[in-house]
C-alpha cells in the first residue's frame, strides 16, 4: 500500500474523527466560557449565552423576551449552573441510575455523530448486503383463488362437499356457486406468506406455499372453514439489487457504524482505566468485562 493509500485510509478512520470532534467541542467550551476551566468556582455567564437564551426563549414563545424576563432567565440559569456543580462536587451523579444513564447515551450521541459523518461508498454498501443477504431478501408471493366452506353451518359435511367438488374441478369443471358467502376474500395477488397468514392463518398459508401451481387443491382445514385453493402464480424469495434495496441497506450499514465506532470509543475509553470486578464469579464474566487484579 502506498504512503498516499495510508493516509487517506487514516483519514477515514472513525475513531480520528471522534478526537477531533472531541477537541473541537473542547475548544468551542473555552471560547464560548473563558475563565471557566482556570476557576471553578467562578461562573461566567458569557454574552453569547445570554444571546443563546434570549434567542431559545423566543422561539418557544414566538417573541424576545422582556428586559425583566431576560433578568430572570439568566438567574435561573446561574441557579441551575450553582445546583449542577454542587451535585456533581458532592457525587450526587454516582448513585442516580437515570443520571448515569443519560450521561452515557450522551457518549454514545457523539460516537453516533461520527458515524452519521460517513458517506457510505456503492462498494460499501454492495458488501453490506452480500454478508446480509438474509436481511434483504424479498419474499416469494403467491397469486391465488379459494372457495370457502362454512364448516358451523354445514358441519361434518363440508370436507366431504369440498372434496366432490376438487374432483370436479380437476376435471375440468368450474366453480359455479359452489361455495359458502363469507368475508375472505375469493382471490389474492402476489401476496407474501405474511399477507397470506394475516388474513387466512398459518395453516392456509402453508397450504398456499405446498400448492401445486395452476392446479386446484385441498381441502385444506383452517379455524374459518374448509377450503380448495388454486395457486395461479407464485415467485420465489430473491435478493434484490442494490439499486431495488439502497435506502434499506444504507440504514442498516448506518446502525452497523454506530455500533462499530461506539465500541472502539468505549475500548478507548476503557484503556484508560484498571479495571478489576470483586466478585466470587468474576472468572466466568464473558471476555472483556473481567480485567486482571494488578495490585501488588
Amino acid at each position: 500500500m502506498s504512503d498516499a493509500s495510508a493516509r487517506a485510509g487514516w483519514r477515514r478512520e472513525p475513531l480520528l474523527h471522534f478526537l477531533v470532534i472531541g477537541l473541537a467541542l473542547f475548544a468551542l467550551y473555552r471560547v464560548l466560557n473563558p475563565g471557566s476551566m482556570e476557576s471553578p468556582r467562578e461562573i461566567v455567564v458569557t454574552q453569547a449565552r445570554v444571546e443563546a437564551i434570549a434567542e431559545n426563549f423566543a422561539r418557544t414563545w414566538s417573541r424576545p423576551p422582556t428586559p425583566e424576563e431576560l433578568r430572570g432567565l439568566v438567574s435561573d440559569y446561574v441557579a441551575e449552573e450553582v445546583y449542577y456543580r454542587e451535585a456533581m462536587a458532592m457525587g450526587l451523579d454516582r448513585d442516580d441510575i437515570v443520571i448515569r444513564r443519560r450521561l452515557r447515551q450522551k457518549m454514545e450521541f457523539i460516537s453516533a455523530d461520527v458515524a452519521a459523518a460517513e458517506t457510505p461508498t456503492d462498494a460499501q454498501l454492495a458488501d453490506y448486503l452480500a454478508r446480509h443477504p438474509d436481511d434483504f431478501r424479498r419474499p416469494p408471493t403467491y397469486t391465488f383463488q379459494q372457495v370457502y366452506f362454512d364448516s358451523t353451518r354445514r358441519g361434518d359435511a363440508a370436507a366431504s362437499e369440498a372434496t366432490q367438488l376438487l374432483g370436479r374441478l380437476q376435471a375440468g369443471g368450474g366453480v359455479g356457486d359452489a361455495g359458502d358467502s363469507t368475508l375472505l376474500p375469493p382471490a389474492m395477488e402476489e401476496a407474501s406468506t405474511r399477507d397470506i397468514e394475516n388474513t387466512f392463518g398459518s395453516e392456509f398459508a402453508a397450504a398456499v406455499a405446498a400448492a401445486p401451481v395452476g392446479q386446484w387443491f385441498g381441502p385444506v382445514q383452517t379455524t374459518f372453514g374448509t377450503h380448495l385453493l388454486r395457486v395461479d402464480a407464485s415467485t420465489p424469495g430473491e435478493l434484490p439489487s442494490l439499486a431495488d434495496a439502497r435506502v434499506e441497506v444504507a440504514r442498516a450499514w448506518e446502525s452497523e457504524q454506530r455500533r462499530i465506532v461506539n465500541d472502539r470509543m468505549l475500548e478507548s475509553l476503557r484503556s484508560r482505566y484498571q479495571i478489576r470486578i470483586e466478585a466470587p464469579d468474576a472468572a466466568s464474566l464473558p471476555p472483556g468485562q473481567q480485567e486482571p487484579d494488578s495490585r501488588p
